[in-house]
This record gives structure tokens, C-alpha cells and sequence, in this order.
């Protein structure tokens, strides 16, 4: 497998993930995108050292920064926790949602079913989420949305919309709602875009992709 690699300097190295790869994994047998980047590094100047900034769901397309040193890692995971990294996505939701909104909700991850439950109230376990989103189509059975994340939670995205009544296009985790024509698409999730401070030159990064799934590119010719 090739990897598909946008930027690449000597701190750190942006890729594009596709859907099905997962970003990194403890199975032996499974191939990864961490994986992938050790090897294409190793060929490069036999430095392997990857740091993982963030993840997507395995079946979650869209951009990733890695480090490829741990000051960088350290500098780039600030970003994250400071929330000055900005985190884009597109998606395909079942049903027509409102031209724009936004979703703030108490998640708490259940580790044994791996998904995110949305709770009525805070409690000692769950985490505040918000995202905000702007709907660029809708044809009253699906709508394209682009969502903002304020905060990075598991799943989040998936759990947010499906407990608004809304849940993604081909998540079946999150109980996807028949739609004709639509029900054996792949998950329609895509972070088409990243921004970020470099973390030496403190330039302004930033990488747009677009979507490669099934739904998005069903719903560009419904827009023509």
C-alpha cells in the first residue's frame, strides 16, 4: 500500500487516510496507517518514529498530522489539548437538518459495546462535546453537512447526530435509518480538512481533501 502523503518535512508528515485502514492497532496481522508511516520513514533515513497527534475511525476517511519527533509530538498535542488545532468534516446524514445548528451534549464512552452514549445529565464519567455544523444540501431524505469540532471526543460526531435524530449515512454502530438507495453505503464521514501552527517555523498550515466515499460522490451528481 502506498500512503498517500500531502506535506512532509523533518517535524512532521500529513497524510490522507482512507476508509477501512485503521489509524493504529495492537493486532499483529491487521496493517495500519502508523504502520505504513514507520515503513515509508524507515525507507526514507531508517528513522521510524512516528507520534500520534489524533485518530479517525477505522472507517473514517480524512487528514492526519503525525509527528516525527517527540518535540514536535509535545508542540502538536498542546495544540490539541488548547483546542487551537482546527478539525473540519463533511458527512451524510439520514433526514433534513435545519440550514445550521449546533449539538452540545454529555458523552461517556461504554468501552464494551465501543460506542459513546449520550447522557441527560453530566455526570463523574461522561465529557462535554460540541460541534457545530451548516448544511450545504438536502434532497428531504439525506442532507450533506460541514461540521466544526469543538472538542474531540470519541465518536462523537456519530453519537451526536444520531442521538439529534439524524445519524450518519452507512453507520449501522449508530443505528443508520433505511433510506432507499442509500442503505448499503460505507459510513459517510470525512475530515476534509486540518489546520494547525507548525511546530517550529509557527507558520499556518493548512490541507483540504476532497471526499472519497460513495454517498459524497452520489450526492455531487445529485447537485449538478
Amino acid at each position: 500500500m502506498k500512503t498517500d502523503i500531502l506535506y512532509e518535512d523533518d517535524e512532521l508528515i500529513v497524510c490522507y487516510k482512507p476508509a477501512g485502514l485503521p489509524t493504529q492497532t495492537r493486532q499483529i496481522t491487521q496493517k495500519d496507517l502508523v504502520s505504513e508511516l514507520r515503513n515509508h520513514l524507515s525507507k526514507e533515513n531508517g528513522d521510524s518514529y512516528v507520534g500520534v497527534i489524533h485518530r479517525l475511525d477505522q472507517p473514517v476517511e480524512g487528514i492526519l498530522v503525525f509527528a516525527k519527533n517527540q518535540k514536535a509530538a509535545a508542540d502538536l498535542s498542546k495544540q490539541v489539548r488548547e483546542r487551537q488545532i482546527v478539525k473540519i468534516y463533511r458527512a451524510v446524514v439520514c433526514g433534513e437538518v435545519p440550514d445550521k445548528g449546533v449539538l452540545e451534549d454529555e458523552l461517556v464512552k461504554d468501552s464494551k459495546a465501543n460506542k459513546a452514549l449520550v447522557l441527560a445529565q453530566p455526570s463523574g464519567q461522561s465529557k462535554h462535546a460540541r460541534l457545530s455544523y451548516k448544511r450545504l444540501y438536502t434532497n428531504g431524505e439525506v442532507s450533506l453537512v460541514e461540521i466544526t469540532l469543538e472538542t474531540g471526543r470519541y465518536h462523537q460526531i456519530r453519537a451526536q447526530f444520531a442521538h439529534d435524530g439524524h445519524p450518519l449515512v452507512g453507520d449501522r454502530k449508530y443505528g443508520s435509518v433505511s433510506v432507499q438507495g442509500w442503505e448499503k453505503m460505507p459510513l459517510a464521514l470525512c475530515a476534509i480538512r486540518l489546520e494547525f501552527e507548525h511546530p517550529t517555523t509557527k507558520k499556518s498550515m493548512e490541507y483540504t481533501i476532497a471526499p472519497k466515499q460513495e454517498a459524497f460522490l452520489k450526492i455531487e451528481e445529485m447537485r449538478k
